[in-house]
C-alpha cells in the first residue's frame, strides 16, 4: 500500500490522484479506463435529496460515489461495476476514503440488479453509461477503456430498465450522455417508464455546440421538461469557467429538502 493506503499490485501499476480540493484521494491504474470529466459533471449537476438512498450504474473506481457521500449528500449508497478490476479500485478507494460501512461496492452485471437487489430500493440512480454502439467507431484495445465507452456489455436501454427496478415510484434517474444521442437516452427513459423532467446542455465553451447533456428523468411522473441554462466548461480564454471550477474545487449542488 502507499502512504494514503492505496493498494498497489505488481501487474498494475497505479496513481495516487486528490480530487475536490485535495479532499478526496483516488486511486487509478496508471493505464487502462481512468475517471474523466464525465464522472465531475455527474457528482456536481445532479440534484440530490438529503434522504436519498443512491445507487450508480457502471461505477467505475467510485469517484462519482465517493464525491456524495464525502458531503453527505444522501443517507446511503452503492454501486455495481461489472470489471472487477474497477471494482477492486472502487472498494480500496473507499477505505482509503474512510467512507468503510457508508459506501458500498458491488462487482456485478447491472444486468443482473433485478435479481439481487429488492424492487423500488432506492430513490436515485446515476450513471455515466457507454456512449457508442457495439458497432460504432473503432473499439478502443484497452478493456477497460471499450467497456466503459461501447456498450458491449449493456446498453442504455438496460441501464434504464435495471434503474425501474430499483427506484420507488416518483424516483429519479440522472446521466451524463453525448448530446448527439440525446434522442436515443429520451425513448428508452419513456420505454423504461421514465419522463425526462430536467435537461442541462452541455459545451466546451460559449461558441461551440453542446458535446454532453445532463438528464435527469422521474419514474412515473407525468410530461413537462425543464431545461436549464447552458453549462460551459471553458471560457474563451481556454480556461475552466467559474462553474466549473466550483464542480472541481467540490462545492457540488446542496442536498435539497424538497
Amino acid at each position: 500500500m502507499d502512504g494514503n493506503g492505496c493498494p498497489v499490485q505488481k501487474d498494475a501499476v497505479e496513481t495516487r490522484d486528490l480530487l475536490f480540493g485535495g479532499s478526496l484521494v483516488l486511486c487509478q491504474d496508471r493505464k487502462g479506463y481512468r475517471f474523466s470529466i464525465d464522472a465531475v459533471l455527474l457528482a456536481g449537476l445532479t440534484r440530490v435529496k438529503a434522504k436519498d438512498r443512491v445507487m450508480e450504474l457502471g461505477t467505475g473506481c467510485g469517484v462519482v460515489l465517493l464525491a456524495l457521500a464525502a458531503r453527505n449528500l444522501g443517507v446511503h449508497w452503492e454501486g455495481v461495476e461489472i470489471q472487477p478490476r474497477l471494482a477492486f479500485l472502487a472498494r480500496k478507494n473507499v477505505d482509503a476514503n474512510g467512507l468503510a460501512g457508508r459506501v458500498f461496492i458491488h462487482a456485478m452485471d447491472w444486468k443482473d440488479a433485478p435479481r439481487i437487489f429488492p424492487a423500488h430500493g432506492f430513490d436515485l440512480v446515476v450513471s455515466n453509461p457507454p456512449y457508442r454502439r457495439p458497432l460504432s467507431g473503432r473499439i478502443n484495445p484497452d478493456a477497460q477503456k471499450a467497456a466503459a465507452r461501447h456498450e458491449l456489455r449493456g446498453s442504455m436501454e438496460d441501464m434504464f430498465a435495471c434503474a425501474a427496478h430499483l427506484l420507488k415510484h416518483g424516483g429519479r434517474c440522472a446521466v451524463i450522455y453525448p448530446a448527439s444521442r440525446l434522442d436515443d437516452a429520451m425513448v428508452a427513459a419513456v420505454g423504461a417508464g421514465f419522463r425526462p423532467k430536467r435537461l442541462t446542455l452541455i459545451h466546451s465553451h460559449a461558441e461551440a455546440p453542446a458535446t454532453l447533456v445532463h438528464l435527469e428523468c422521474v419514474k412515473g411522473a407525468g410530461q413537462e421538461l425543464h431545461v436549464a441554462p447552458p453549462f460551459f466548461i471553458y471560457d474563451g480564454h481556454g480556461r475552466y469557467t467559474a462553474a466549473m471550477m466550483r464542480l472541481h474545487q467540490g462545492l457540488l449542488h446542496a442536498a435539497s429538502n424538497d
